[in-house]
């Protein structure tokens, strides 16, 4: 926890007041560690933190992706459909006591409503970079794959699961839907097919169980 502090204190201004900033960041990360989270753990934080981190470059603002991924599913209750919305809400409401510009805030409102769709426009370089870390996951080796879809699958656990493999079919639909599941080239040609792959076949298992 101490890394992804240091981290979170980086993303802010310099003259962010360091009490309030630290209360903040820990208020964060007992969000992300919450009992009911399986997979949107501070270990997701972490990956898509550190993803960022390496291809800051791409980023116009890389300081507002970054605390974008801080807050984009800081609110995370597989019982409500409005979790981006309200982790949005989140971050207008505490950045700025922080000392963040209002611009930067609102942009990192804008990225975290953005991974609703995963869907960012052509030239959204904060975007782009911030829906590649999130979903870096889909490229996974199958072992990992797998224990990424079982940890879901906990999340969820309160589902039947024909009504989960519905619910779930239809995320991947619309992911494979999209005409690329990573924007940035060189995560393109790292990430595209593989990702692909690994969601064509989770979906053919949805869809054989829901036959049975």
């Amino acid at each position: 926890m101490g890394d992804l502090l240091t981290s979170w204190r980086a993303s802010l201004p310099p003259a962010a007041p360091s009490e309030l900033a630290t209360k903040t960041g820990n208020r964060l990360l007992a969000r992300w560690a919450e009992p009911h989270r399986h997979y949107h753990t501070t270990g997701h934080l972490g990956v898509v933190l550190s993803v960022i981190d390496e291809h800051a470059g791409q980023a116009a603002d890389a300081d507002a992706v970054r605390l974008a991924a801080w807050y984009h599913d800081a609110v995370y209750d597989p019982k409500r459909v409005d979790n981006e919305e309200a982790s949005a809400v989140l971050a207008e409401a505490e950045l700025p006591a922080l000392g963040v510009d209002p611009a930067r805030v609102a942009e990192v409102a804008r990225l975290v409503r953005l991974t609703a769709s995963h869907d960012p426009a052509p030239g959204d370089r904060n975007g782009e970079l911030l829906t590649d870390a999130d979903l870096c996951v889909l490229a996974s080796p199958p072992e990992i794959y797998q224990a990424y879809t079982a940890a879901v699958r906990r999340e969820y656990a309160h589902v039947p699961d024909p009504l989960f493999a519905a619910g779930r079919a239809a995320v991947l639909d619309n992911l494979l839907s999209l005409p690329f599941l990573f924007h940035i080239p060189v995560l393109r040609d790292r990430w595209e097919d593989v990702a692909r792959a690994n969601l064509t076949r989770e979906l053919r298992g949805l869809r054989d169980t829901a036959a049975i």
